[in-house]
């Protein structure tokens, strides 16, 4: 999936007003008095895609989707969603947008059905919709709970249901403010596979989370910290960033002595060694992981040394985020 971004200098404009972009950014500030919530930002999001923006509580994350939505203007630069600046939306392209908050805020004395109904009304559904929200219901499971009070529903089940209200109108871009925010991990995982099969659908996601291992479901990640953008990237392409490289955990029949850790560092795509995690095994940044393991089997084979286990580490992204930050603090 190709996308544009140039993290260190982000006054390079996109292709403004390319057809496959549902969402372009360009040099966006958002100011509230003088405090800055957000500082020239700039990426474009594909159509049909699942765009992660990642980053801590007071990062910029909600201030963007609300820019996004049309709920705030930004101070300066351009925004457009659906090729139209939010401020400018008519209620035919807002009726295109599904935006999911971070807060309950349906009715808590209505139940399940009749929240979800009252959401239809408002986007003009005809009245003969009950296929439709049976069928959105049972998407969320929740429709063998559709007559229960919505304030007497658990945390989980509230969150399924403003995720039903945010689809209810068939939206083909959809803004969910951390929807699995304070939900446990099986149901953070249903709901991912919701939004995957919403994909599917052929819809596009812009998705914001404090949870950081969330990235893996992304087609494409953005990292904010501190109202700013530190990088944007692939899930894959955001280790590789972090680390500048890929690695590789090498663990031989015995020792490995200094000849051979100054030998295995020689050899072609290998950058170094990143720690000796025991006497004879080593973690290494490599350019390439599936390149660089023939060439280690083959160093190994000439030197009489028995590889018992070779194999690419992956970083957590909890690891991967805390270094992009502490990497973006050091340069200032």
């Amino acid at each position: 999936m190709a996308f544009m971004y140039q993290a260190e200098n982000q006054r390079s404009k996109p292709e403004w007003g390319n057809s496959s972009h549902v969402i372009e950014v360009t040099n966006v500030t958002k100011r509230f008095g003088g405090e800055t919530a957000v500082e020239n930002v700039s990426f474009y999001v594909p159509e049909g895609s699942i765009f992660g923006f990642i980053g801590p509580s007071g990062s910029g994350k909600t201030t963007t989707i609300r820019i996004l939505t049309g709920v705030y203007r930004p101070t300066e630069g351009e925004t457009l969603v659906l090729g139209t600046p939010p401020s400018k939306f008519n209620q035919a392209k807002r009726a295109r947008l599904g935006y999911m908050p971070q807060l309950f805020v349906l009715y808590p004395n209505l139940t399940v059905w009749e929240n979800l109904n009252f959401a239809a009304s408002l986007y003009g559904m005809s009245l003969s919709r009950k296929k439709t929200l049976k069928e959105i219901l049972e998407f969320v499971e929740l429709y063998e709970h559709r007559g229960k009070i919505a304030r007497n529903i658990s945390g989980g089940m509230q969150r399924r249901l403003s995720l039903a209200s945010t689809l209810v109108h068939d939206p083909e871009l959809i803004f969910l403010d951390e929807p699995t925010a304070g939900i446990d991990p099986v149901l953070r995982k249903k709901f991912w596979d919701h939004f995957k099969e919403l994909q599917n659908q052929r819809r596009t996601l812009f998705i914001t989370t404090q949870y950081v291992n969330e990235a893996a479901y992304c087609d494409l990640v953005g990292v904010m910290g501190m109202g700013r953008l530190i990088t944007i990237d692939t899930p894959d392409g955001l280790r590789h960033r972090a680390y500048q490289g890929e690695m590789i955990d090498v663990t031989a029949d015995r020792r490995l002595d200094y000849q051979m850790e100054r030998e295995i560092q020689e050899i072609p795509g290998v950058i170094r060694m990143l720690e000796r995690k025991s006497p004879n095994s080593v973690r290494l940044l490599v350019d390439q992981a599936p390149s660089v393991m023939p060439e280690i089997m083959e160093w190994a084979q000439a030197k009489g040394v028995d590889i018992k286990e070779i194999e690419e580490f992956i970083p957590p992204f909890d690891d991967v985020f805390v270094k992009l930050v502490e990497d973006q603090e050091n340069r200032g």
